[in-house]
């Protein structure tokens, strides 16, 4: 989900999707009233991606499908000479180096430096003399040139998704040398057709590899957007992404924020009175991530009613559960509610009775919900017997870390209060010492373990979604009254973006 919540053509296309001009899309008079996620991407990583620019410059320029060129001149005293170049194609693509700022007037831009390339295909030249002197040949050719590129990226809003437009395509030449046949030195019918060609040549270079450019953008800008989509999808619970209001560009920072409602089998949630500003995130790490209260309580409640929020406990780890300390009471107990059978035919089960509460706190996630507990023994060839039922009101306040891609639950405080309690030993529920053995279990052995096992859970399912191949560094859960901040530094894993184009062409 969007607990991990998840980059400038090719990985510059995260930023595409971080950010949204709100040309085509009205939001009403409060910006953040119906904003329950924020992504927040720092100056450091927009710098950190434009590395990963010019592997994806360098696969605009060779899928670039060049258009043959043609073109003719009469020359005086010469008659007409008409030429042709055919099956173009980019050879030896270097970048010297590439620049990234974001500008308050809704554009990145990027400037790269010095793009040296080397084109080849074939030339086929016809000279029709003035005395009926025809020569026609067909050599190959050679193109060195060096180029600087700036892109304008504007972005726009349609239907609350980013639509990314990089028509501000611009090429410099500052070489563009034409070699026939290796020749290095070409006479001067050779150096006639660089002249004839070279304005015609600039023209179709620059309309196709901008036009690469553009689509290679739209190609990635998708890529991101159903990748996020997915991340936050889980069977029938999904996560609206769309844009909630206008984003925020500046000099050190881009940021967007995104209505974050749950969908759960056609319902849906409302947020009105979220508590965002923009003040509440600072600039010092490479990415935020901002979670409503709103937000995660409506994901838990999804995961209660889909019925996620159930655990089985069996063999060694409901051991583990009844033997959390060797004691008088805890032998009773145990012996009271197993009535001699052994842990391998028994079955504990945990689940939610009620949609649990999330409540955000500086000390952690308050969670409150309405449990129950039930042990069955399984008596071989014969019914399943409740041996123990209990409904308890639980509070927990867990405080929640990242590290060597695991998400860690831990519990920090808790209590709870017993409603319900059955047990098939004990009909008359009169014995206290067995209540208190079980709501200490509880306490110091079954709420760490429920709360060990949802953060495996959703560890499998973070890394389903490919959140493993990231490199996340030093992050950083963070809870406020009302909210959620996740930041990090990270490293992007290029070869993804790489392996999509590839795919997609």
């Amino acid at each position: 989900m969007c607990w991990a919540g998840r980059m400038m053509l090719g990985t510059f296309s995260i930023l595409l999707v971080l950010v949204h001009a709100a040309a085509a899309c009205d939001f009403g008079p409060f910006p953040y009233r119906a904003t329950g996620i924020v992504c927040r991407m720092t100056k450091p990583a927009a710098l950190l991606l434009n590395k990963e620019t010019a592997q994806v410059i360098q696969a605009a320029f060779r899928n670039a499908k060049f258009p043959n060129i043609t073109g003719e001149r009469s020359m005086r005293l010469l008659g007409r000479v008409a030429y042709g170049l055919t099956n173009i194609q980019v050879n030896d693509l270097s970048i010297e180096r590439s620049q990234v700022e974001l500008e308050e007037d809704n554009a990145i831009h990027i400037a790269i430096k010095n793009v040296t390339a080397l084109f080849k295909g074939t030339l086929t030249y016809g000279y029709a003399g003035a005395w009926f002197l025809q020569l026609f040949h067909s050599v190959d050719f050679e193109i060195e040139s060096s180029i600087d590129l700036q892109l304008s990226i504007k972005l726009t809003c349609q239907k609350d998704q980013v639509v990314p437009d990089a028509s501000g395509c611009y090429l410099t030449f500052h070489k563009l040398t034409l070699h026939l046949q290796g020749d290095k030195q070409p006479g001067w019918l050779k150096q006639l057709f660089t002249d004839f060609i070279s304005f015609t040549l600039k023209l179709v270079l620059k309309r196709e590899v901008c036009k690469e450019i553009n689509a290679v953008s739209q190609m990635l800008t998708n890529f991101i957007l159903d990748l996020a989509a997915d991340f936050v999808r889980d069977k029938d619970i999904i996560v609206d992404i769309s844009l909630a209001s206008d984003p925020v560009i500046k000099a050190s920072y881009i940021e967007s924020h995104h209505k974050g409602l749950v969908l759960y089998r056609n319902n849906s949630s409302v947020l009105s009175d979220s508590v965002f500003s923009p003040s509440l995130l600072t600039e010092s790490r490479m990415l935020y991530f901002w979670f409503s209260e709103h937000s995660l309580s409506s994901l838990a409640s999804a995961a209660f009613l889909d019925g996620q929020l159930v655990l089985n406990f069996t063999g060694e780890k409901l051991q583990e559960l009844f033997e959390m300390e060797d004691t008088e009471v805890q032998r009773k107990a145990v012996q009271m509610v197993f009535q001699g059978t052994s842990y391998n035919d028994s079955v504990a089960k945990v689940w939610s009775l009620t949609q649990p509460q999330i409540s955000p706190q500086p000390e952690g996630t308050v969670v409150r919900s309405l449990v129950a507990v039930e042990v069955s023994i399984l008596p071989a060839g014969e019914e399943p017997l409740v041996a123990l039922y209990m409904e308890k009101e639980i509070t927990v306040t867990i405080q929640a870390t990242y590290e060597e891609k695991k998400l860690i639950l831990q519990p920090v405080d808790s209590s709870i209060e017993i409603k319900v309690f059955k047990c098939t030993a004990d009909p008359s529920g009169k014995d206290p010492s067995i209540q208190r053995f079980l709501q200490n279990m509880i306490l110091v052995a079954g709420i760490p373990e429920v709360t060990s096992s949802i953060g495996s859970a959703l560890t499998s399912l973070m890394n389903s979604k490919r959140l493993d191949l990231f490199d996340i560094i030093n992050p950083e859960i963070i809870t406020r009254k009302g909210y959620v901040i996740v930041q990090l530094d990270f490293g992007f894993p290029s070869h993804l973006l790489l392996h999509f184009l590839e795919k997609s062409w």
